[in-house]
């Protein structure tokens, strides 16, 4: 015993030196943050208006994030696992529907009944990413059910570059442009009008879902295996039915959120998952991994932040095209959640087999 003292001492004392490096870290990164922006509001190169554009924008932005970030928050909840392969989910129905979207508008239809199309594009969108993620599910991830962590975590890697390279065999590698929906375009008030049906479908989307898990069987199911799987087992649950649901119901929502984003961003492409996939993942960690609340306001949060971030926090600098800079803020976000807050905004949500 008198030998192994010391032993403990030393690792306690190196668990100090790498917590107080990580610290220190984030207090250089908040006090960047916090400099800039009174420099950027002491001189006052934006308007009120500017501001409120900003954040309206972001609002949007974040509001698809959200949708994105439920998915990937629904999944690790019934398999403590990260599916990074929800960002391609995102993507294929995007990708596949502009073929839909395009048809809709040579022939006129688009033109003469907007909202008819506009449901359609998003019910198709929705299938379509709810069938991919049904497959992930049931060819890449449902084999290894039991295995360590690590293996499905890099096989959803695998899944992702397969879906990426699969589409881009199939549609090519060029940007493909929505064409424009004529009752979207110009402003309502001061919000733009492709604004507002983001918020409106997602609001929407989110209203079912909380319906679904809350009023239906499979809803229950799907909490159950979630709060414990083997005890759900023992109740006579299906598990792999709730399983291969949440992948249905994350996908669905991956795909409103796809055509969404096309409305927003008009562009569409085979790489156009990574990104907003990874920033959703972001949102997810940020709210509580697990906790769809959090996800929610995560993604709401992480779009304000990176709307309003470059130029609050790096124009008082005098850095030009700070804008670009708005991928940075989103990990910066995420490196900072995970030193000072692991478990997000509101809290992980732990299943008892995850509770010590």
């Amino acid at each position: 015993m008198t030998i192994a003292a010391p032993h403990r001492f030393s690792a306690s004392r190196r668990i100090d030196v790498s917590q107080l490096i990580v610290w220190t870290i984030g207090g250089v990164l908040l006090t960047i943050v916090f400099i800039g922006s009174v420099l950027t509001l002491r001189a006052g190169h934006y308007t009120a208006a500017q501001w409120r554009d900003f954040i309206v924008f972001g609002i949007a932005q974040g509001a698809i994030y959200a949708l994105i970030a439920l998915g990937y928050t629904m999944v690790y909840g019934v398999l403590r696992m990260i599916n990074f392969a929800h960002g391609e989910v995102f993507m294929s129905g995007a990708m596949t529907t502009f073929f839909l979207a395009d048809y809709l508008n040579r022939s006129g239809f688009l033109k003469s009944h907007p909202w008819v199309s506009l449901v359609t594009m998003l019910l198709f969108s929705g299938l379509v990413s709810m069938t991919v993620a049904v497959l992930v599910e049931r060819i890449a991830y449902r084999p290894l059910r039991g295995a360590p962590r690590l293996v499905p975590l890099i096989t959803a890697v695998g899944a992702s570059f397969f879906l990426q390279y699969t589409f881009r065999g199939l549609f090519g590698s060029g940007v493909r442009a929505y064409p424009p929906i004529p009752v979207l375009q110009g402003k309502l008030w001061f919000f733009q009008k492709t604004q507002v049906a983001v918020f409106v479908g997602v609001l929407i989307t989110l209203a079912l879902l909380v319906l679904f898990l809350q009023r239906t069987r499979a809803g229950l199911a799907i909490r159950a295996v979630a709060e414990d799987r083997e005890a759900a087992a023992l109740m006579g649950i299906d598990v792999d039915r709730a399983i291969v649901t949440t992948f249905a119901v994350g996908g669905f929502m991956a795909g409103i959120a796809g055509v969404l984003y096309a409305l927003v961003f008009v562009q569409v492409q085979f790489f156009m998952g990574f990104l907003p996939g990874i920033k959703a993942f972001t949102a997810a960690v940020l709210g509580g991994i697990g906790n769809l609340p959090g996800a929610a306001l995560g993604g709401l949060v992480l779009g304000v932040i990176e709307s309003v971030g470059p130029s609050l926090f790096f124009d008082g600098y005098g850095i030009r095209a700070a804008h670009q800079l708005k991928d940075v803020i989103a990990f910066t976000i995420l490196v900072l959640i995970l030193i000072f807050r692991p478990t997000g905004l509101l809290g992980e949500r732990l299943g008892g087999e995850d509770r010590v």
